[in-house]
């Protein structure tokens, strides 16, 4: 069988992935790979996105108080 794949040009793209069908378990079962960890004590970083929200908020506000400001 392998040299009818190679007379019709198909490559078996998974020959060489780490994932193995058969002693998959029963957690992951499709063989996902492991999630990349969040943070030095696992839990996600909001802080610095927190800090940018609000800082826009401010600057969006500002920007509407200087228009009304500005055109009136």
């Amino acid at each position: 069988m392998n040299d009818n794949k190679q007379q019709h040009g198909i490559e078996d793209k998974f020959a060489d992935s780490n994932v193995d069908n058969n002693t998959a378990d029963e957690d992951n079962p499709m063989g996902h790979p492991e999630e990349q960890p969040t943070g030095t004590d696992g839990t996600p970083k909001f802080g610095r996105l927190l800090i940018v929200l609000i800082l826009m908020v401010i600057v969006i506000g500002f920007i509407t108080f200087a228009s009304e400001w500005f055109y009136s």
